[in-house]
């Protein structure tokens, strides 16, 4: 059986994206290590971005067959 790509799902991308924030926040990382963690961070940024444009266009595909093709603004619990 062929080995399967490994992918993360959204939660996971952001929990190490989460973490290599707070290891770059620390400032214990040498410049080499800053730049190897901010490429993955922006590699890890945009995979989210992805996943987050992906899931809103499934949203958007149920809303319109639905038959409500209105959408609105999101609100918070905050508001």
């Amino acid at each position: 059986m062929p080995a399967k790509k490994k992918t993360l799902d959204f939660e996971q991308n952001l929990e190490q994206l989460e973490k290599l924030v707070e290891q770059m926040e620390e400032g214990e990382m040498s410049l080499e290590e800053s730049l190897k963690a901010f490429e993955e961070g922006v590699k890890l940024t945009r995979l989210c971005q992805q996943k987050l444009a992906a899931a809103e266009q499934k949203v958007q595909q149920l809303i319109e067959e639905q038959g409500k093709i209105s959408l609105e603004d999101f609100a918070s619990d905050d508001e």
